[in-house]
Parts: C-alpha cells; structure tokens; sequence
C-alpha cells in the first residue's frame, strides 16, 4: 500500500460536477489499495472575484484581512468534496491550513511555510478516514491566517507530502504534464516523459506554469516524486519530476519557457564603490521583492549603471523604493522599462555539451531580435528581449534545439 497525495487545481474543481469527477478518481486510487491525502485549491476564478470585492473596500487592502478573506476559498471546496466523498460511503474530513498544521512565517500574500505537524491527517489516515487539506493556506507563529501566494497550493501538497513521507505527489491540473514549450505557441510542442528536480526548478521559475516554484524546491529537498497529470482525461500518462539519470544528460536542451511577467529598473549614474549594491539590493529585499536579473555596466569616470529586473507587480513599488535609496546613494536617475519578456532554454545536458549558447544567440539574431540582458547557470541561459518578439523567439529556438522531434 502506497501513500499518495493528490492535488487538485482550480479548474479541476471548478464546477460541482467536476467535483464529483475528482470524487470518482478519489475512489478509483483507494480501490486500488492506496491510501490518500487530497490538497484542494479553490474554484477557478474565486481567488479573482475575492481579490475584487477586496479592492472594492480598499484600493490597497490589509494585507492580514486579505489573507482572511482569501483563505475562504479553499474552505468551500475542501467541505464540498469531503460531503461528496462522504456520500459515496467512503469517509472523509475536511482540514484547513492551521488543523494540518501548515505554521508559515509573517509574511502576509505570499508567506514560506516553515514546518508541517501532520498530526491530524496521520490521525485522520489511521482511522481510514481521506483527509481533503485546504491548499494555499497556514498559519503564523500568532495564529493569523497566511496564504502562500499565486499557486500556493501546489507548496501545500508537496510539503504534506514531504512531511507525511508519502510516496508521491501527484498535481492534477488542467494539462497532461510539462512540455518542451507552451503548446499554444509551439502546436509541435512534445510531453516530457520525466524531467529532473533541476530543470523543472528552473522552468518554473523562468514562467512555465505548470508547477509553482516552491513546490519544485520542497521536492528536490525531501526528494519527493512528483507527477503532473490532467485531471480532464482518463489517461495515466503525464510527467515525473524526479531525480536526474543518466538518460536526461543526453538531452542537451529539455525546454524552451518564457516569461511576460518582467519589468526592467535601471539606475544611472550609480557611484562605483564598495557597498552601493548592497545597500541598494538590500533595502529591495526588505520589502520582500524578488530581483531576478541584475547587470552592471563598465565603470566610466567613477560612474556606473545598474539594472535589474523584477516582476511586473512589484514594478511601481519597486521604482518608488528605489527612487529614494538613489537619492541615498547619490544616483542621477531612476528609469523603469515595461513591454519587456524573458525567454529561457533549460536542460541538464548543457553542463556537458559545448556551444549551447552560441545556437541560443545566434538564432536570436537571425530573427533579428536584440537582447537586452543574458542570465546564465549550468542548466539554463535567459536573455530578455523587447515582449512582441517573445513567440517568435520560442518558435525559432524550439525549432533551433530540435524539440519538436521525437528523441
């Protein structure tokens, strides 16, 4: 007997109907012997439609009455499958984030969880009962509500699993795995069987959607299979995100991601000298806003330029704490460029098999797309262009890396 937990997205439990779908795959998995822990997100479009009533009382919420009202969307769904499953004469019981023990920092909208006790879904497994876990949600250390940001729940599964030593985590959604590249820009795109720890990490963190970033981290950690699968089709098939063989170094690219997501903040004329970048990037961290790219130009005159980029929601507060920290630090001018994309290509191949990067910017320039910033690890290189030639840079690398083609 196996211990599986299954996530199920917004779109998978849109609809009372679609609930009862994900009822009837609940079932099918414990017939076949295994037992299960469900993590729930809320309907699709839920999470919207309170952020709007949010806006509608504030311009800019509470951020600790936001997460209130957030976490309510999960609760909805978690009760309705544990009455369905009820129903059906297979017991069940609903949890929230703080009865599972989900305990988060202090972080309001987009908290890290810290630990998970378990303690009650353990209970709730010994007693046969199916515990139905409220994604996206827990708890800080003065039991207020947090939520775990976009995706959230995606980290809620995972880290159950994690902490329950379950033997896989299975996230239903509304695709049948992770492709080479978004199959609505790439019609050839191709399923990946299996894809590793790291550049799953990597895709979900340059804008492949099909995972939350956090949850790939808290997979690679505890070692926690992962199998991204459609929750709209009977088939088994998906993708396994696992640790990396022997057989996935002989693919030299696994996926071409991109990214719309993407501001630019540049600041001119910078004072070349110990401690400015720090002062600068850290006063940034302390709001909690990701920096992704940074470059820093040539010295001129004991003057510099700094830029960096951030994502598109944090852009207008991003340029207004950097505006101050420039007059601090002395900086001419503060620019910020929208209308910008990242395009990536990723893949555990690339550590050992050369010019990889000279196929990558050579294609670029046969389309005649300029980059504006390159960003490189041993898995990945990410260059930012101007956004209405994101598509087309996927289609040309995706073609350039022959992804489309059956390995």
């Amino acid at each position: 007997m196996a211990l599986i937990v299954q996530k199920y997205g917004g779109t998978s439990v849109g609809t009372p109907e679609r609930i009862q779908a994900v009822t009837e795959r609940i079932i099918r998995t414990k017939k076949g012997g295994d037992d299960v822990v469900v993590v729930l997100s809320a309907m699709s479009g839920e999470t919207d439609r309170l952020l709007a009533l949010a806006h509608a009382m504030s311009p800019s919420p509470d951020e600790r009455e936001l997460d209130m009202l957030l976490s309510t969307g999960e609760r909805v769904t978690i009760a309705l499958l544990a009455m369905a499953l009820s129903e059906r004469g297979y017991p069940a019981r609903s949890f929230t984030g703080r009865q599972v023990g989900i305990v988060t920092d202090a972080v309001h909208t987009k908290a890290r969880i810290e630990h998970v006790t378990g303690e009650r879904v353990r209970e709730a497994l010994a007693e046969g009962v199916i515990p139905v876990v409220a994604g996206f949600q827990g708890i800080n250390e003065k039991s207020d509500v947090t939520t775990l940001g976009r995706g959230g729940s995606d980290t809620t599964a995972v880290a159950l699993a994690a902490a329950l030593k379950a033997d896989r985590c299975d996230i239903y959604t509304d695709v049948d795995g992770v492709y080479t590249t978004d199959p609505n820009i790439v019609p050839g795109a191709r399923r990946l069987d299996k894809v590793s720890y790291e550049e799953m990490l990597e895709m979900a963190s340059l804008g492949a959607k099909v995972l939350q970033t956090r949850s790939v981290e808290f997979a690679m950690k505890y070692q926690v299979p992962v199998r991204v699968v459609s929750s709209f089709t009977e088939s088994p098939t998906g993708t396994l995100v696992t640790k990396e063989d022997r057989e996935m170094e002989q693919v030299v690219v696994s996926g071409v991601t991109y990214d719309r997501n993407q501001a630019k903040i540049t600041l001119l004329g910078v004072p070349d000298r110990p401690g400015i970048a720090a002062r600068l990037f850290g006063g940034i961290a302390k709001e909690n806003i990701v920096v992704d790219m940074i470059i820093q130009n040539i010295s001129q005159e004991g003057l510099t330029d700094i830029s960096f980029t951030v994502p598109t929601g944090d852009a207008k507060k991003a340029v207004a704490l950097v505006k101050t920290l420039a007059r601090e630090i002395g900086a001419r001018d503060v620019e910020l460029s929208e209308g910008i994309a990242k395009v990536s290509i990723v893949g555990v191949g690339m550590r050992s098999h050369s010019g990889v990067a000279a196929t990558m910017f050579d294609t670029l320039a046969r389309e005649g797309i300029n980059i504006m910033m390159i960003s490189t690890s041993e898995i990945k290189i990410s260059c930012v262009v101007d956004a209405k030639y994101v598509e087309l840079a996927v289609r040309a690398l995706h073609e350039a890396f022959g992804l489309g083609n059956t390995p």
